[in-house]
């Protein structure tokens, strides 16, 4: 993608871009599933790790992208949505393929709201479906 366009991407959420900034954001961009610091590694071979792990912390606290526990120990990470605000009550769902280790953002499927007890705040919320993707079952 044009570093131009990248560059605007990561002002509009207030996040100065570095060579390494728009590297990463890059590799997410041209992917359609959630990737890992492993992942990003393995895409990225010639950067630190400390250095893309910082990058997606800075992406994720200025939320642009989310990140996902799908249960296999490993936290991906995708885009958000431009008018994201990620908190529990507008979180998507994802889904995990068990045959290719691939997840998905299912961005039209969001949580059902749940009311909780009195004096408790949700921080953060998790919905995975699991089974076998549309690649994996041909």
């Amino acid at each position: 993608m044009q570093t131009d366009v990248l560059t605007k991407i990561l002002k509009n959420r207030s996040i100065n871009p570095t060579a390494m900034r728009l590297l990463v954001l890059d590799q997410l961009m041209n992917t359609k599933v959630a990737l890992s610091l492993a992942d990003l590694e393995i895409e990225m071979d010639q950067a630190d790790r400390v250095t893309i792990y910082r990058t997606l912390k800075t992406f994720e606290e200025n939320k642009l992208i989310h990140s996902i526990e799908d249960g296999t120990g490993s936290i991906k990470y995708a885009l958000c949505e431009s008018n994201c605000k990620c908190t529990p009550e507008f979180t998507h769902a994802h889904f995990h393929c068990n045959d290719c280790n691939r997840t998905y953002c299912l961005k039209n499927i969001h949580l059902p709201e749940v009311e909780l007890p009195q004096n408790f705040k949700a921080e953060q919320s998790s919905f995975v479906l699991k089974g076998v993707c549309d690649f994996c079952k041909v």
